[in-house]
């Protein structure tokens, strides 16, 4: 029973989704009940997945109990139950904003919120890459419904640009994927490897063209430059609990590329052996650069988050093509809490946009607001500054840390000016130049506890960051050992 649970993050928001599609016409109050059950019961489930993966051992699931590489499998290890935890963890409070009205702004909100889970969670799981284009589109598909909810002219504008590109990647995933077969006769992550290692492909040039166009892919998915000005415009269209989970979308890319790196792109002695890395290097550097350029020239507090989420995507970009446990053990650290940091102040924007009136979140004088918001803004900027004591100074610490190039320090700490700057100048203007004439609405703590939520898990993030830095270092490390990756899903097949 135990090895059948690896498959419930996929099912349960299936199942749950489906429900919620046949309660679409029955009262809000069941449709958000069914809705959050469903949600808050992924958090155990994570956390029982986490203490499996933990032990080193990585689990196989066969899908009708054919063996791979010619069955579907979905691979539980230190990496994918990570990213289940950041999920689940990312998508309870986000879902608890979205009922105080949000949900009803549009139909189905529940459902596709559901669906969208289904996608992610089966994203990281799937070994098989193939299954990661399915589940690519039933995330894209939901992403598509949740942008859109809501309506209003510049949604509409923003979602038609990401359907547009995301079209156009899904198609490049496909020639990829067809050109990967030919090249290796299989699409079974763990297969793809052993053949690259062992120099079997029929045609290395083939490969190179597929894995081009695999990385061209995950790389729009992920928003790195030059494929990410789709990114600020659609983020910042979208209503706050859906930016909030959008949060994760942009690091589902960036795992794709994590997940092939030591499969793929960087096997020594491959046919893609040195090619990736000395393009990717200089464009997470310029995505750095590019985002944070974005954040000081932002006019809302909207699209300020929105090139947030990129600032972190080049960050994440730059210790990716380093390789080593330390840069990725830092890197995954920092990846929990920017994903955690955007995704509240994302849910302290709608807040504030709320409270603002006509003025919305344009940053420029508006109407007072309540201390509390003023309070946890301070509090979001500092984290996502990135200065001591909080979560963001750790991370940039550890980064520095493991990655000594002067080109790294150099664009980190420009980048890291530039929010602060950026940061003050919104504070000042929206809590020092406000109507004092006017009375602040009243902000409930129902209404900031969400936001509560999240940032608390930052915090918790320094109280253990040493035990936390300890258990990226074993993923970290388990996900550069390609062999035992290959070996516990094709044992049959590995000598």
């Amino acid at each position: 029973m135990s090895m059948h649970l690896i498959i419930l993050p996929v099912l349960l928001p299936l199942f749950a989704g489906l429900a919620l599609l046949f309660a679409a016409h029955r009262s809000y109050a069941l449709q958000r009940s069914l809705s959050f059950l469903a949600t808050l019961l992924l958090v155990p489930l994570a956390w029982w997945l986490w203490q499996q993966a933990s032990s080193g051992e990585i689990s196989v699931y066969r899908l009708g109990n054919w063996a791979p590489p010619f069955g579907i499998v979905l691979v539980l290890d230190r990496l994918s139950a990570l990213m289940l935890a950041l999920t689940a963890l990312l998508a309870v409070p986000v879902l608890w904003f979205a009922c105080r009205g949000d949900d009803r702004r549009g139909p189905n909100f529940h459902a596709l919120f559901q669906f969208q889970l289904m996608g992610i969670n089966g994203a990281f799981l799937t070994g098989d890459l193939f299954n990661l284009f399915v589940f690519f589109e039933v995330l894209l598909i939901a992403s598509y419904a949740l942008l859109m909810h809501g309506q209003g002219k510049a949604r509409a504008k923003a979602g038609l640009h990401y359907v547009v590109l995301n079209l156009a990647g899904s198609s490049l995933f496909l020639f990829g994927l067809g050109l990967m077969y030919a090249a290796t006769g299989t699409l079974n992550m763990a297969d793809v490897g052993r053949l690259v290692a062992s120099d079997a492909v029929s045609s290395p040039l083939l490969l190179q063209v597929s894995a081009a166009l695999l990385l061209i892919v995950f790389a729009l998915k992920a928003a790195v430059l030059p494929l990410s000005f789709w990114l600020p415009g659609a983020y910042a269209a979208a209503s706050a609990p859906v930016a909030a989970l959008f949060a994760i979308m942009t690091k589902i890319g960036l795992y794709a590329i994590w997940r092939m790196w030591p499969l793929l792109y960087a096997v020594p002695g491959g046919a893609l052996d040195g090619m990736v890395q000395p393009w990717l290097w200089p464009l997470a550097l310029a995505t750095l650069v590019f985002a944070a350029l974005g954040v000081v020239a932002a006019g809302s507090l909207r699209a300020l988050v929105a090139w947030l989420v990129l600032v972190s995507v080049g960050t994440l970009m730059a210790a990716i093509t380093v390789a080593t446990p330390q840069a990725w053990s830092a890197a995954l650290y920092y990846l929990l809490h920017s994903t955690w940091a955007a995704a509240a102040l994302f849910l302290l924007v709608g807040l504030i946009r709320d409270a603002r009136g006509p003025v919305a979140d344009r940053i420029e004088q508006g109407l007072a607001l309540p201390p509390i918001l003023g309070v946890l803004f301070m509090v979001l900027a500092v984290l996502l500054i990135g200065l001591p004591p909080l979560s963001g100074f750790v991370g940039k610490l550890l980064l520095m840390q493991a990655i000594s190039s002067p080109w790294f320090w150099s664009v980190l700490l420009l980048a890291s000016l530039l929010v602060m700057v950026a940061f003050s100048r919104a504070g000042s203007t929206l809590f020092w130049r406000e109507e004092k004439d006017e009375t602040p609405p009243v902000v409930t703590l129902r209404e900031v506890a969400p936001v509560l939520v999240l940032l608390s898990m930052c915090i918790v993030m320094v109280v253990f960051a040493e035990p936390l830095q300890t258990a990226t270092m074993q993923v970290a490390a388990q996900l550069l050992d390609a062999g035992g990756y290959v070996g516990a899903v094709l044992p049959e097949v590995t000598p």
